[in-house]
């Protein structure tokens, strides 16, 4: 399922300015990071397949 990043930000519930910093290698909060997992579908577990660290 592809997703564009308005509609994973809306699902996560994050901003979209949030969306953009994370993809330019800001750092975010744990929570933040758990919300878009979650959002995308995946188990917490997965989190190396979408954050480097």
């Amino acid at each position: 399922m592809l997703l564009s990043k308005s509609e994973l930000a809306r699902k996560a519930g994050v901003s979209l300015l949030t969306i953009d910093r994370i993809e330019k290698g800001y750092p975010c909060r744990l929570e933040t990071k758990r919300k878009l997992i979650c959002a995308l579908g995946l188990k917490v577990s997965d989190k190396g397949k979408i954050f480097l660290d």
